[in-house]
C-alpha cells in the first residue's frame, strides 16, 4: 500500500481517543477577559471616527445604543465643545458630497433638514459651499443626454424631469436644458 498507512490498533494501557467519563462531568470553565463596557464618550468617538455626524444624529444613535437621553445630550455637547463634533463641518461635508454626486440644492437642503440642522445653518452651508449648481446641472444633462438636448423637446422634458428629481431649481433647469453646441 504505497502512500497509505494501515490503521493503528490501540494497545491496552495506551490512552484511547474517547475522553474519560470523570472529565466530561466537570463543568467547563473558560477564563476569558471581558472588555469593559465603553463609556458614552468612547461610543460617540467610535461613531465620529467612521464619519461626521450632526449633533441630533449622534444623540439619536447613542440613545439607540442604550445610553440615557440626558447623558447622550451631555456627551454630544462635551464633544462639540472639544471640537470633535461640529454641525457646520458636517453640513459642509454633506453639501460637498451630495453636489459631487449630482444632487441639487433643493435636495441637499432637505437632507440637511432631516439631520436636525436649523434653517440658518443650512442656508450658511449652501451659500459658503461655492458650488455652481447651474454648472452641475449642465454637466449632468450633457453626460446623461448629450448635446442633442438643445434641439429635441422630448429630450428636454426628460432632462428637466431628471433634474427635478435630483433637486435642482427651475432656473438651473432652464439654463441646463438650453445647451449651446459650444458649451463645455
Amino acid at each position: 500500500m504505497k502512500g497509505r498507512e494501515a490503521p493503528r490498533k490501540c494497545r491496552e494501557g495506551a490512552p484511547s481517543a474517547a475522553p474519560d467519563a470523570s472529565l466530561t462531568d466537570a463543568p467547563i470553565t473558560t477564563t476569558r477577559r471581558r472588555r469593559p463596557e465603553p463609556t458614552p464618550v468612547q461610543r460617540a468617538l467610535g461613531l465620529l471616527t467612521r464619519r461626521e455626524h450632526s449633533s441630533r444624529e449622534l444623540t439619536r444613535k447613542l440613545i439607540a445604543r442604550g445610553i440615557e437621553a440626558g447623558e447622550a445630550k451631555a456627551t454630544v455637547e462635551r464633544l462639540a465643545s472639544a471640537g470633535w463634533q461640529d454641525d457646520a463641518r458636517f453640513a459642509e461635508l454633506l453639501v460637498r458630497s451630495r453636489a459631487s454626486a449630482g444632487y441639487g440644492p433643493v435636495r441637499v437642503r432637505a437632507e440637511l433638514g432631516t439631520h436636525g440642522l436649523d434653517r440658518e445653518a443650512i442656508a450658511t452651508s449652501l451659500d459658503e459651499s461655492g458650488e455652481d449648481w447651474s454648472a452641475n446641472a449642465r454637466s449632468l444633462v450633457r453626460r446623461r443626454f448629450g448635446a442633442e438636448v438643445a434641439q429635441d423637446r422630448a429630450l428636454q422634458r426628460r432632462a428637466a424631469d431628471f433634474l427635478i428629481r435630483r433637486g435642482f431649481t427651475a432656473d438651473q433647469i432652464r439654463a441646463a436644458i438650453r445647451l449651446e453646441p459650444d458649451d463645455p
